[in-house]
């Protein structure tokens, strides 16, 4: 059964920067994607970034490029996601998702699993 736990979100404050989290356990393909998705009130889910887990290759959309960053730790089985010159407008419910591989997979019905969420809230 696969799991993913996420964590690291908190209240930071515009400009700072925050790491999350997510450990996956379960898995037994040797291929797959997982990714950032985040939901922020009153709006719809959104894609942020994957990262293939054979080839490490990342994509990122284009709103957080060049803020945001995706790395993974195979020895950990864990993923990262790096946010820096955090903004309010990055205020979500940050998910943890995997599923099928490649690097155009950016919708929520490419991934299978998905964890319970990290809170991160951004002042001004």
């Amino acid at each position: 059964q696969v799991q993913l736990v996420e964590s690291g979100g908190g209240l930071v404050q515009a400009g700072d920067s925050l790491r999350l989290s997510c450990v996956r356990s379960g898995v037994t393909f040797s291929n797959y994607n997982m990714a950032w998705f985040r939901q922020a009130p009153g709006k719809e889910r959104e894609f942020v970034g994957l990262v293939n887990w054979q080839s490490g290759g990342t994509s990122m959309t284009n709103s957080v490029k060049g803020r945001f960053t995706i790395a993974r730790d195979r020895a950990r089985n864990t993923m990262y996601l790096q946010m820096t010159d955090l903004k309010s407008e990055d205020t979500a419910v940050y998910y943890c998702a995997t599923g099928f591989p490649g690097l155009g997979r950016t919708a929520e019905s490419d991934y299978q699993y998905w964890g319970q969420g990290t809170q991160v809230t951004v002042s001004s």
